[in-house]
């Protein structure tokens, strides 16, 4: 393990809000402008690098991760040292502007490669992170509670996780969000996102290649995707498919090697959003030796044979041997999954 290199794992945000009034204004939070936009990520210390949208969402890749707006949902998650919760409150108020009122929040994290070299809050416990997020958050979101939960096998991956929300019943129902986190990439596959000495192609065309040389536009071949190449290496791309939205960041560098990937699914998507058959594509292309995966079910919908499917289907596929799992329940915010994987031969 490196003394210190750039941290990959992200801190994710996500704000959803009332619009009361759909008929005036069925855009919602989409109408903010960009300079808007520009100003909430530079207090957060990022940029966009590249953009596409559809009729459902705007997509923006970030100089560290993505941005995803929706009429009634803003998902933001940012790598590096970025300080993601200063974009809490500008984007409340943006809201508020265009007359939508929050409901709910959900703020969650892995635990950091390089935890020292955080700035405040993110370098000290996670109840500072949450006295600031709810110092952000109006007193309507009156349904509140922090988890950091633990694997017995690995306790130094944790997954962390605040919610807030308005009402006691989760408004997101039939809404699944996974979040994959990867470690130890193998070196072969992490080559594919290394930059060719003498190559002179930009970031997008660099990306492009990416995507197709490592096998990530196999995840989801319905989605459009939106890729960037940093230079000399890492990656970053979005994926537009109707209304989900999937997103994978890599740190290729051997060390500290780190891979995410996040996607939005319908427990009711007609076997076109199978959870553990696109998982077991999306960790194929890393072939990592440690993985954790976050499932957030939106409401009363959580499906224990669900997760068990995901671990048969990883360990069939990949040799991976699920060696913790744990679960926890949110009010407002539904269910939340946490399982951890490494191969069977450790």
């Amino acid at each position: 393990m490196a003394v210190s290199g750039f941290e990959g794992f992200e801190k994710r945000l996500e704000l959803r809000f009332f619009n009361d009034d759909k008929n005036k204004n069925p855009m919602g939070l989409r109408l903010i402008d960009f300079e808007s936009l520009d100003q909430v990520l530079t207090q957060v210390q990022c940029t966009v690098v590249s953009a596409v949208a559809n009729h459902s969402f705007d997509a923006y890749v970030l100089s560290e991760s993505s941005l995803f707006v929706y009429p009634t949902k803003i998902i933001i998650k940012t790598c590096g040292t970025t300080q993601l919760l200063k974009s809490i409150r500008p984007f409340i108020n943006l809201a508020r502007s265009l007359n939508l009122t929050l409901r709910a929040c959900r703020y969650s994290r892995g635990s950091f490669i390089f935890p020292t070299a955080q700035p405040f809050p993110y370098n000290t416990a996670f109840k500072d992170e949450v006295t600031i997020v709810e110092d952000s958050l109006p007193k309507s979101l009156r349904y509140r509670k922090a988890s950091v939960m633990t694997p017995s096998n690995n306790p130094s991956r944790a997954w962390h996780v605040f919610t807030a929300s308005a009402d006691v019943e989760p408004d997101e129902r039939d809404v699944v969000v996974v979040e994959v986190c990867m470690t130890e990439l193998d070196r072969v596959n992490a080559m594919s996102f290394f930059r060719r000495k003498g190559d002179e192609k930009n970031s997008d065309s660099a990306g492009k290649e990416m995507t197709r040389l490592s096998g990530v536009d196999t995840i989801n071949e319905n989605a459009f995707i939106c890729d960037f190449a940093f230079d000399p290496c890492g990656y970053s791309m979005n994926g537009v498919d109707g209304e989900r939205y999937s997103t994978i960041h890599v740190t290729p560098e051997d060390g500290f090697s780190y891979a995410s990937f996040e996607c939005g699914l319908s427990l009711y998507d007609d076997g076109h959003g199978d959870i553990a058959e696109v998982l077991s594509r999306a960790i194929d292309v890393f072939r990592p030796s440690c993985v954790s995966i976050a499932t957030t079910y939106g409401g009363e919908d959580y499906d224990h044979e669900v997760t068990k499917r995901v671990e048969r289907v990883l360990a069939k596929k990949l040799g991976l041997k699920c060696r913790s799992r744990l679960m926890d329940e949110f009010p407002g915010s539904g269910t939340v999954v946490y399982q951890s994987f490494t191969p069977r031969r450790r």
